[in-house]
């Protein structure tokens, strides 16, 4: 594993890092799963995790829907070959990793106009993160926390989400409300195959 990102504002031994960062918000959404595994190889499988392994047939159907315009008028750049967070390769643009408990909590985000037609991301480092606040933009911030659970784990994904002006706020809430039930969707397929890999005891591809 490599090192441990240091979170971006000082945190408490019992305060998470998305509280820490997001102590409010306009929409939120968690996801969670007994694992039976131990919290380190759970959170392991988690920080590893490469988003482009996930597949349900109805994101597949979404992502190829999403991609087909830009596929007739040949402008569809290629799909990205790895998706991990943790790697940080800008291969997410505009996300950023904001901070790690190893074998407890992975927290990263990103600030954008997201409930537009075309999405805009901000490029925003780090330490300017959770001061950020221009009118016409949100933030995202989502966490993977892991916690002993028995002889288990209990794995959580959450997603918090603000805007910084009434305007956009009002946009985002009725976009939000369109496509909760897809990203509901995402984030339970997420939480499965961290589970089912976790449980395998085999390790993400390509590691």
């Amino acid at each position: 594993m490599t090192a441990p990102v240091v979170p971006v504002l000082t945190v408490e031994p019992d305060e998470l890092i998305i509280d820490a960062l997001l102590p409010r918000w306009d929409a939120q959404l968690a996801e969670h799963a007994i694992v039976h595994a131990p919290p380190a190889a759970t959170y392991r499988v988690a920080r590893e995790l490469d988003f482009v392994t996930i597949h349900t047939p109805l994101l597949d159907a979404a992502i190829w829907l999403r991609g087909l315009p830009g596929r007739i008028a040949g402008t569809e750049p290629p799909p990205p070959p790895r998706l991990v967070p943790a790697e940080q390769t800008g291969a997410m643009p505009g996300w950023v990793m904001l901070g790690e408990r190893p074998d407890r909590e992975l927290t990263f985000g990103a600030i954008g106009r997201f409930w537009t037609p075309s999405i805009e991301w901000r490029d925003v480092p780090p330490s300017a993160f959770a001061d950020f606040a221009e009118p016409g933009w949100g933030k995202i911030v989502v966490a993977f926390v892991v916690s002993p659970y028995g002889d288990s784990s209990l794995l959580t994904y959450e997603c918090r989400t603000i805007t910084a002006d009434d305007e956009s706020r009002e946009q985002f809430l009725r976009y939000w409300r369109l496509i909760r039930p897809f990203v509901a969707h995402i984030f339970r397929a997420t939480v499965g195959t961290v589970r089912r890999t976790a449980e395998s005891g085999v390790t993400p591809a390509g590691r």
